[in-house]
């Protein structure tokens, strides 16, 4: 498959290269992702560029024992496989990412029409409130911390200015949600973190973003 690479002239090679480096440090790419000059979800030309190249980056990819998966429905290209390194996250991290599903779900049972969901912190927070996931709120910084790696991972995207951080801080929920977790898998971790106990410290449960990614249909 390089001839095939070859061919490309510079522009198209540096464009491949590109996604290629994209998704090993996200895993996901979208086909959309909200601009905030026009306010709006807006076309992700990374998206095209996989898009037009996907068989030479299946390919691509299968050398290392990982596999490129398109799910049509939600508009994402991304990668899994065991050789996918996946970054610790925090207590905070994994639990905002469970909320997060929750409120995606609830917000798309109600408009089912479409995938674009927003929030607030206070609605978050509010959650992890009603299932008991932590016993006082966590300072500024790790709230800051944990929602720029979800940012990272294209789980979600602050409309606001995270330097002015507050419970009015409003986010977009991206689909990408529900590729890392099942619906039945978020409620079933709930379950697990309030059982553990609310009073353990934030830094002490750690997990990866590849080790919670699910297969979803195609």
């Amino acid at each position: 498959m390089i001839p095939y690479y070859e061919e490309l002239n510079d522009e198209e090679k540096d464009a491949v290269t590109k996604v290629i480096r994209t998704l090993f440090r996200q895993t996901f790419i979208l086909e959309r992702k909200y601009d905030k000059k026009s306010g709006r979800l807006v076309y992700n030309k990374e998206f095209r560029t996989v898009d037009l190249h996907q068989e030479f980056l299946r390919e691509y990819f299968k050398i290392s024992g990982i596999t490129l998966r398109e799910n049509l429905h939600l508009g994402v290209f991304y990668i899994e496989g065991e050789t996918v390194i996946g970054e610790k996250i925090s207590r905070l991290s994994t639990i905002y990412l469970l909320i997060l599903k929750l409120l995606y779900d609830e917000h798309m049972a109600e408009a089912s029409s479409n995938t674009s969901v927003y929030t607030s912190l206070g609605e978050i927070h509010e959650k992890i409130n009603d299932f008991h996931l932590m016993s006082t709120l966590p300072s500024i910084t790790e709230m800051r911390r944990s929602i720029a790696l979800l940012k990272k991972y294209q789980i979600i995207e602050p409309l606001d200015v995270l330097e002015e951080l507050n419970e009015e801080t409003r986010m977009m929920i991206y689909p990408c949600v529900n590729v890392v977790l099942l619906g039945d898998d978020i409620r079933r971790l709930i379950e697990s973190f309030s059982k553990e106990g609310i009073d353990s410290e934030l830094s002490e449960d750690e997990a990866t973003i590849s080790g919670i990614i699910e297969d979803m249909p195609e």
